[in-house]
């Protein structure tokens, strides 16, 4: 069982890379943030690599971080959903995001990756919800719990608006949700798109 590979870099296909270890080239399927992390061709590179066994092949999955193989080992947990398709949601969402888009029921989000349908993606947030863990960054949970989204709660009018206008404008999509959870506490649940979008961009600020 390969748990580890320390190489060159040989070469990268539009799904993983290959990587030179003593003369002998390993393909490594990867999701595309793996990929992005990689050092140009000829470098050495190190990734941790789950070793999936089958019949008909042996496949490696690298990976550039613990967090991206952990997510990777818990979506394959949930029905209907295989490492092709996992590394899709690795190539789409940082962990991070995963995360909080699970938490907070946001189904779109994870529609984002490829191959994932909104029933996939259900199935994701439905069996993964108790799993995600505590929301990392600082504020978020916090904000979410008081204007009322609590796990499982679907984010959705004016809240999901104002989360996606946030990101449009370039701020990560764990700190729009923070932002607009901490803004609906301040100005109410039926508060405008426009409003939590200015209450947002206010405490992003602040």
């Amino acid at each position: 069982m390969i748990a580890k590979l320390t190489g060159l870099l040989d070469s990268l296909r539009e799904d993983g890379a290959v990587i030179d270890v003593g003369g002998i080239g390993y393909l490594v399927f990867c999701s595309q943030r793996t990929m992005n992390a990689l050092p140009p061709k000829g470098e050495m590179v190190s990734l941790s690599i789950e070793t999936h066994v089958r019949e008909d092949h042996i496949h490696l999955y690298g990976f550039a971080t613990q967090a991206e193989q952990d997510w990777f080992l818990l979506l394959l947990t949930v029905q209907g959903v295989g490492a092709k398709v996992a590394l899709a949601v690795l190539s789409a969402l940082a962990p991070d995001d995963i995360r909080l888009a699970i938490v907070t029921g946001d189904v779109a989000t994870l529609m984002r990756a490829n191959g994932v349908g909104r029933k996939v993606a259900q199935r994701v947030v439905g069996e993964l919800k108790d799993k995600a863990g505590e929301l990392s960054v600082p504020g978020v949970a916090v904000g979410l719990a008081s204007a009322g989204m609590a796990p499982g709660i679907v984010i959705e009018g004016a809240s999901a608006d104002a989360i996606s206008a946030l990101v449009n404008l370039g701020y990560r999509r764990i700190e729009a949700a923070g932002a607009v959870g901490q803004a609906m506490h301040q100005l109410g649940t039926d508060a405008s798109a426009e409003a939590l979008i200015k209450a947002g961009l206010q405490e992003l600020g602040s």
